[in-house]
């Protein structure tokens, strides 16, 4: 297992390098020239018209930002300040990245892991119970219920949601937006902080977790469905074990490896957020600065973006294998080491 890991790890430079080198070339050719976009002149001389201040302008910020250097010049000297865990300074205010990515990722991480925790709380319990009670009423009730939920589309129902439960003419239940009330003190106590941060954040975490419910528990069904046709399982029926020692301890353990693979695109989440959820609920997380650096062609935040999300994906990945090994005995990497 060690000596596999370590391969694994052995291959993170390389592949994290193919990554931010493939996302470095697309950023720089998308169309659109930040400095421009900073000057506020267009690809036709926009509003204002190429005046010599515009261009004088534009040539500073250009040099300022290594726009006016070639490619790889660019990319070395992006990939020199990455080795000094530096991302360089926005384009947009000239703040540095790490700390613009400090300020919205605690927001980000928080919400993404309590809509891992609730979405895998609900949804593995329901897979199971509908495996269990295949062919029932409810089973088929439930099937029905959690795909229809999982073909409405995010924004749509994040924009009824905003209407209906946040509109004073309807149901005033919840905040319209944001992370705390505007009314909020310092002089709080923890508890008052954590209840109002609960008011306004409960309506997009249900939101941004309803489609999973779907999506996790059908895998999970699936899953534990193929193992209780095992024969080890009707075994362990015909020895008298109790169903839900055979169903918790047996079957479920060995239908979690989809589950695991699931897993491994959820850290790259933690810090991708979500665009839609947080512009429309005016969460200042790292979906809205992922939004708004790409829009501006703020290239240091989006290349930041970019790594992180590469580190994280790579990083599951790594979890995951390791996972397969914990959740089912017969998966052995040493083997694969040798």
């Amino acid at each position: 297992m060690w000596g596999y890991i370590a391969q694994r790890i052995g291959l993170f430079v390389p592949t994290l390098l193919f990554i931010t080198l493939l996302s470095f070339a697309l950023s720089r050719l998308a169309p659109g020239d930040p400095a421009a976009l900073k000057v506020g002149v267009g690809a036709e001389g926009g509003i204002a018209g190429r005046t010599g201040l515009n261009e004088r302008t534009l040539e500073l910020l250009r040099k300022q930002w290594h726009l006016d250097k070639p490619l790889w010049q660019q990319y070395l000297l992006w990939l020199r300040d990455l080795v000094t865990l530096e991302f360089g300074r926005s384009f947009q205010d000239n703040r540095p990245v790490l700390e613009k990515i400090a300020e919205r990722l605690p927001i980000t991480l928080a919400m993404n892991l309590f809509a891992v925790l609730i979405a895998y709380g609900i949804a593995i319990p329901l897979g199971v119970y509908s495996a269990t009670h295949s062919g029932t009423a409810l089973d088929r009730f439930l099937t029905f219920l959690l795909f229809a939920l999982y073909s409405l589309p995010s924004f749509w129902v994040a924009m009824l949601a905003v209407t209906f439960l946040c509109n004073p003419e309807y149901l005033a239940l919840f905040p319209t937006g944001g992370i705390r009330s505007i009314f909020h003190s310092e002089q709080w106590s923890l508890w008052q902080r954590i209840v109002d941060y609960a008011w306004h954040l409960t309506l997009p975490m249900l939101v941004y977790t309803y489609a999973s419910f779907a999506f996790i528990s059908r895998q999970m069904r699936s899953a534990l469905l193929e193992v209780l046709r095992q024969d080890y399982i009707r075994t362990a029926y015909a020895k008298g074990l109790p169903g839900r020692v055979v169903i918790w301890k047996h079957a479920v353990r060995n239908s979690l490896i989809p589950i695991v693979t699931l897993l491994a695109g959820i850290l790259p989440s933690l810090i991708g957020g979500s665009v839609i959820v947080e512009t429309i609920f005016s969460i200042p997380g790292m979906g809205e600065l992922s939004f708004r650096a790409l829009v501006a062609r703020d290239y240091p935040v989006i290349m930041a973006v970019f790594t992180l999300s590469a580190v994280l994906t790579l990083v599951g990945i790594l979890l995951a294998d390791i996972l397969y090994a914990v959740v089912d005995p017969r998966i052995s990497f040493a083997r694969r080491a040798q």
